[in-house]
């Protein structure tokens, strides 16, 4: 293919995707940067963000984007890291999907486009423990799922009974959890967007909650860098060991390259100093990994995911 030949395709299928998106109700925005819908502030354009209004709309979404034959790719997770290059097809953004209601005894049902840190607190209002280890982490109830977010006082492997699932092709599953394969900061999904889930916890004192809530959340002020952008846990913790460890011992706190730096508070975290790229932070990845490896023996395994074009 040609260079003009491809420059004439690529404008067809955009033209294509929105005429394929126009009857869609929320916000769909076109060559929209993605760096202000990410936690650590990086990340280059999205062909097209659809932001859709509620359940219906997605599958209107997901529909639109099938006959328009484009990848899509869910946006929720604060691990989730945009590559400079932005991304191609559809990018959706759940937030229009975000309510939370009872789901039966000591059962909450959480849409996947809600913060994931209010279903914390929706759960301390109904007096349901289970979910404080939630309260200070960011992104949303869907990304929480999908990587399996938990903390050293648990994870929602640990309360999530079943997850509602749209596929591709516009079908509602119900899962039970028992089928997602959780593991360590991961999950087993099939293929599809995941568009609530069904949580069962503990009754319990309303106040005794907030007051492990708050402990939580005090204890993530002391030891982690809230205060600079940044996508959580760059590395996951390797078996009987501590990434953050490891990085801390070979003096790399404060490492820096371009407008990304090792925080000075906790090694495993890498904040966005200011004009940050993703390009800055790969090679900040592969240096530090490395030095790990020659120096430790040990071959770190990535929690952040890198997405989209180079």
């Amino acid at each position: 293919m040609t260079g003009r030949t491809a420059i004439t395709a690529r404008m067809t299928a955009r033209s294509d995707l929105r005429a394929s998106l126009r009857d869609i109700r929320g916000e769909v925005r076109y060559d929209e940067p993605l760096a202000r819908f990410t936690s650590m502030k990086i990340g280059g354009p999205a062909d097209a963000l659809v932001i859709p209004a509620d359940e219906a709309d997605l599958r209107e979404a997901l529909l639109a984007a099938r006959a328009a034959r484009v990848p899509v790719m869910v946006l929720g997770g604060t691990n989730v890291v945009v590559r400079d290059g932005g991304v191609a097809g559809v990018v959706l953004r759940l937030s229009g999907l975000k309510a939370i209601r009872p789901a039966g005894t000591h059962r909450l049902y959480a849409e996947a486009g809600g913060p994931f840190p209010t279903l914390a607190h929706a759960a301390k209002d109904a007096g349901l423990s289970g979910l404080e280890f939630a309260c200070g982490i960011p992104g949303t109830v869907g990304g929480a799922v999908v990587m399996n977010a938990g903390t050293r006082d648990g994870e929602i492997a640990d309360v999530i009974e079943s997850l509602r699932l749209m596929t591709f092709e516009g079908d509602i599953e119900e899962i039970p959890a028992s089928q997602l394969g959780f593991a360590y900061r991961e999950s087993h999904l099939p293929p599809g967007v995941l568009v609530g889930c069904t949580v069962v916890l503990r009754p319990d004192d309303p106040a005794a909650i907030e007051g492990r809530m708050q402990a939580i959340l005090e204890y993530r002020r002391e030891t982690q860098p809230l205060h600079l952008p940044n996508a959580g846990c760059v590395f996951k913790n390797p078996p009987g060991q501590s990434a953050g460890r490891l990085i801390d011992e070979l003096g790399l706190k404060g490492y820096r390259i371009g407008g990304v730096q090792v925080s000075e508070r906790h090694a495993n975290f890498m904040v966005n100093v200011g004009g940050g790229t993703a390009k800055d932070l790969t090679a900040l990845i592969r240096h530090v990994g490395g030095r790990v490896e020659r120096e430790r023996g040990v071959t770190l395994e990535m929690e952040v995911r890198l997405v989209g074009r180079g």
